[in-house]
């Protein structure tokens, strides 16, 4: 197996606002989804908004641009142009949150290839956005499965890795795509296949694995774990798996799988919307839970920073907090 495909020290670090072209130097590839917008409907779930959430750092800035029927602004002086340069550089907390989807899916696929090249070996990747949870709905599949090859497409060009596999989660859709993507460079197979994964390949990436395909996700990875034809373990990505079911008794069952199989996976990317705030984790960085900015629409603030996922206890003591300091209002003494 190629190894120095999956050890460059190339690969981006993720900071600040999060740009699809990863260099100038570098052939932009094109997709037939090009832009899918966060409205607050799909990113809370609760909202009606048709707004759409903007969260790079120049959002801010959009109060300088001049609207239909107004005065063009005057010509800014040296210093004031050079104080809005020095207010453009500083970062503010939501500033490493992407813009829209499929921005969020190629800063996953940066931070997954990120972990594969300092030798990580099992990865996860999470988008927890209510409008890729519900499948059933037209085109919603679809949809989908553009996403993962950006994904992987992604994750190709920032690793150099040639031999990567995609397995989806049955025969069908794998020959579908195949089909439909004629010109991919990654190979296809399903968690059914006799042999998903060959022993040339360089890097899996499991394709929304869900619960009932559970026994062959764990075989596929014990296989790629104790393979004897290769010298070190290849890395394995799930991509948005769905190994939770609330049709089946999940109480034992999550937790036997959390101890003996998810434990050994590292989650790389996360993103989960709240009500008021989100749970963002993007490698190498930590988690990060945000709440809203009530000053500004769209825009967040950062509670707290830590090193492990925050559970549902941490997450009511830290929403409580903010609370709490809300109604207490700014201190005189700053």
């Amino acid at each position: 197996m190629a190894t120095n495909c999956c050890s460059s020290s190339s690969v981006p670090r993720i900071s600040g606002t999060f740009h699809s072209q990863n260099s100038t130097n570098r052939t932009k590839i094109s997709y037939p989804l090009t832009t899918i917008s966060l409205s607050s409907s799909s990113f809370y779930g609760s909202s009606t908004s048709s707004k759409k959430i903007q969260l790079r750092t120049h959002a801010k800035f959009e109060k300088f641009q001049s609207e239909e029927g107004e005065e063009t602004p005057q010509v800014s002086t040296a210093e004031e142009i050079q104080q809005d340069e020095e207010v453009d550089i500083q970062e503010e907390d939501d500033s490493c949150l992407p813009s829209d989807l499929v921005g969020a899916v190629r800063q996953s696929s940066v931070a997954a290839a990120e972990f594969v090249s300092v030798g990580g070996a099992r990865a996860i990747v999470e988008l927890l956005i209510p409008q890729l949870e519900f499948l059933d709905e037209e085109g919603a599949q679809a949809e989908l499965w553009e996403l993962s090859r950006i994904f992987v497409d992604t994750l190709i060009e920032e690793t150099g890795c040639q031999k990567v596999k995609a397995v989806y989660p049955d025969a069908g859709a794998a020959a579908l795509l195949k089909y439909q993507w004629k010109d991919a460079a990654f190979g296809f197979a399903s968690l059914s296949d006799r042999k998903p994964v060959d022993k040339d390949d360089e890097i899996v990436v499991m394709v929304v694995p869900d619960y009932q395909m559970l026994e062959y996700v764990e075989q596929i990875a014990a296989s790629i774990s104790d393979d004897p034809d290769v010298d070190e373990p290849r890395p394995l990505i799930m991509w948005n798996p769905r190994l939770y079911s609330a049709d089946v008794g999940v109480g034992f069952n999550v937790r036997k799988l959390r101890r003996y199989f998810l434990s050994t996976f590292t989650t790389v990317y996360s993103m989960r919307p709240l009500p008021n705030g989100a749970v963002f984790r993007c490698y190498p960085e930590s988690w990060k839970v945000f709440y809203d900015d009530k000053d500004r629409p769209n825009r967040y603030l950062l509670a707290k920073e830590q090193i492990s996922r925050p559970d549902s206890e941490e997450l009511e003591i830290i929403f409580g907090e903010v609370e709490e300091k809300s109604e207490k209002g700014p201190s005189l003494f700053g």
